[in-house]
């Protein structure tokens, strides 16, 4: 199965789309592998990404669910290097090391100046399925933080030349894994309760 299948697959489930057929319970099963097999790839090769898988990348990130479908996020592709390193700090070295970072940002207010409550939620959303297409593209991704770290996020402001009404709320590097990361066991029952704490 290719790539662009496993992505498709991906998408569809995720939207609610892949109904129970028996053949579409096959292909969930790719759903729920890039979903457990999903890592925070920290180390990439020089290999590029290119504009094509970005292209994917940021079609997936805007599937996401939107509260009210403000769809409130926003997209800065970076690939300059001396951009890539003013983004880079903190614990956020390997943004410089990367093919490409996508910053993801919420605009947080409208045109007309309304405040929108849910945009930390909506990027967060478009995070998670940026994350998941990239490990289903065979890429390396991780998540790492801005929002609401103002030393994290005055240098994104900065380096971005962001607008006011707009923040940025988390930077995703993006490449080739150099290593072979493994995905953590996030799995603790006693997290869960049924009907009542």
């Amino acid at each position: 199965m290719n790539k662009l299948k496993i992505l498709i697959l991906t998408l569809l489930t995720m939207v609610g789309i892949v109904g129970c057929a028996p053949k579409q319970q096959d292909d969930s099963q790719v759903v729920l592998k890039t979903i457990f097999s999903r890592k925070s790839v920290r180390s990439y090769t020089d290999e590029p990404v290119s504009p094509e898988q970005v292209e994917t990348l940021l079609k997936a990130a805007m599937a996401a669910p939107s509260g009210r479908n403000l769809q409130a996020w926003r997209f800065v592709v970076v690939r300059e290097q001396a951009v890539k390193e003013k983004l880079a700090v903190g614990f956020n070295k390997m943004i410089a090391k990367a093919p490409v970072a996508i910053v993801v940002c919420g605009q947080v207010t409208n045109d007309g100046g309304e405040p929108n409550n849910n945009w930390t939620a909506d990027c967060a959303a478009a995070t998670e399925n940026l994350l998941l297409s990239a490990e289903a593209l065979g890429l390396g991704a991780v998540w790492t933080a801005c929002y609401p770290y103002e030393d994290r996020m005055t240098p994104a402001i900065e380096a971005l030349a962001l607008p006011d009404n707009v923040k940025p709320y988390c930077i995703v590097p993006v490449g080739h894994p150099a290593g072979d990361d493994k995905p953590k066991d996030k799995w603790k029952p006693e997290n869960i309760h049924y009907d009542k704490w």
